[in-house]
């Protein structure tokens, strides 16, 4: 067995023949791009069984060789996976059922009868490798390149595959963003942590690729440090696999839920005062308010006008052709790796990033709470509207940390919050003023408010 850590980049036709001039690679490049092309089978039992329990078996002809291999789903976050990985070489092309025994097998499949395993898709492409050598101060780094073009075929239907992968074969997994985000600044490359195999589950079913990871669990007795990295690469996982189903299918829900991961994650950037100094952030803050200021118009203006969604698939798929949004997901994951927000920070930061969370968050959303003014809004509802960025770091903290509040009916709380945050979106009329009032009285009147600004 052998660990494999690799991060995938979708790139278009054009960025994989920049890529293999690009000056960066060719100063760097050890070897020479060496072309293989592969023929991949993958395997499966009619009901789905191996995808359910997170592995991937194919069988590879590279040449005169075949290879089977065994893949299990292990770490993916934000484009950048860690897998564990056997591989088999095989004197032909059929797949050895035999060599799938317990030290590789998964125990959720212990009593599957491997006699039930068919072929179900294949991933064909021409593959060009380099080894790319990547100093970090003494440290030697190795990195191979790989530009691969091809598809994956599922009966009469086909996906293309068209990207970069780096995996890393010596050093540090920090390496691997500091060069993606590198050729990012130039190119624009998507991260997209959806295999090949992925792609075949998905031609076969759509619904079968997961729009969202699973939440992070939060502890009351965690450090806020902690707590704020898992909710961040929590968010930022979630928009780029949004990111790449909308691209995929264009349905408009999907459009809206990724630019609510990027609020969310620039909400919570906002709430950390003293544990996350400004000049740590300032370029990921940018980066997120130019995406959120761009898109959040259109998306609230085409709630109402379909020729606005009808329209959303193009611009996107040119945002997609921009570096920008593969630049800000790239710096922003080796940000989160590297732990940035700590950069710099003063004793007191230093100490309230090591504060428990139960106690450090009643404390962020009392004196946010606090500052909303509830009871001015119930006299001059038309200008809720300015307190968007104070109820959208309310809101973040209380959808994804509140079950570590000691605090009575959260659930409600968030839910009246939420409704109040609705109303001051909505253009201003005699009926949405009224609403506002009654709202901002019931969330004013909840326990829960009146126990955090107590």
């Amino acid at each position: 067995m052998q660990k494999e850590t690799e991060i995938k980049l979708r790139a278009s036709r054009e960025t994989l023949a920049a890529l293999r001039d690009h000056p960066l690679l060719k100063k760097r490049n050890k070897s020479g791009w060496q072309r293989h092309e592969l023929f991949n089978q993958y395997y499966d039992t009619p009901g789905r069984e191996l995808a359910q329990a997170k592995v991937a078996l194919r069988l590879r002809r590279d040449g005169d060789q075949f290879i089977q291999t065994l893949k299990s789903r292990g770490q993916s976050v934000a484009g950048l996976s860690e897998r564990n990985e056997w591989d088999w070489y095989l004197d032909k092309a059929k797949l050895d059922p035999k060599k799938l025994t317990d030290d590789c097998w998964p125990a959720a499949l212990a009593e599957l009868d491997k006699k039930t395993l068919k072929p179900i898709f294949t991933t064909d492409f021409v593959r060009e490798k380099a080894e790319i050598a990547w100093g970090r101060g003494k440290a030697r780094v190795v990195i191979e390149a790989a530009l691969d073009l091809g598809q994956v075929l599922v009966g009469k239907h086909a996906e293309e595959i068209c990207e970069l992968e780096l995996e890393l074969r010596q050093g540090e997994p920090e390496a691997l963003l500091e060069l993606a985000a590198e050729l990012a600044a130039d190119l624009p490359l998507m991260p997209c942590d959806i295999s090949k195999a992925e792609r075949g589950y998905r031609l076969h079913d759509a619904d079968s690729y997961a729009l969202n990871l699973p939440a992070p669990t939060l502890e009351a007795s965690m450090a806020l440090d902690d707590a704020f990295a898992a909710l961040a690469w929590h968010l930022l996982g979630n928009s780029q696999r949004l990111a790449e189903q909308y691209r995929f299918n264009g349905h408009w829900k999907l459009l809206g839920q990724w630019l609510q991961q990027l609020v969310d994650l620039r909400a919570l950037l906002g709430s950390l005062g003293q544990a996350a100094p400004r000049a740590s952030s300032r370029e990921l803050r940018e980066l997120l308010d130019a995406l959120i200021q761009d898109w959040r118009p259109r998306i609230e203006a085409g709630q109402d006008d379909e020729a606005i969604r009808q329209s959303a698939p193009g611009e996107f798929a040119a945002e997609l052709d921009r570096p920008r949004w593969g630049l800000f997901s790239l710096k922003a994951s080796l940000w989160l790796l590297q732990r940035g927000w700590t950069a710099g920070r003063n004793n007191r930061g230093n100490r309230q990033g090591a504060a428990e969370l139960g106690n450090w968050l009643p404390r962020l959303l009392g004196e946010e709470a606090e500052a909303l003014q509830l009871l001015r809004y119930q006299q001059q509802p038309e200008d809720l509207a300015e307190q968007r960025p104070r109820m959208e770091r309310l809101l973040v903290w209380l959808r994804l940390a509140r079950t570590t509040l000691e605090v009575p009916e959260t659930d409600r709380l968030y839910g009246e919050l939420t409704k109040l945050y609705e109303l001051a979106q909505q253009p201003l009329s005699d009926e949405t003023l009224d609403a506002r009032i009654e709202q901002a009285r019931i969330v004013w009147t909840l326990k829960a408010w009146k126990m955090l600004t107590k």
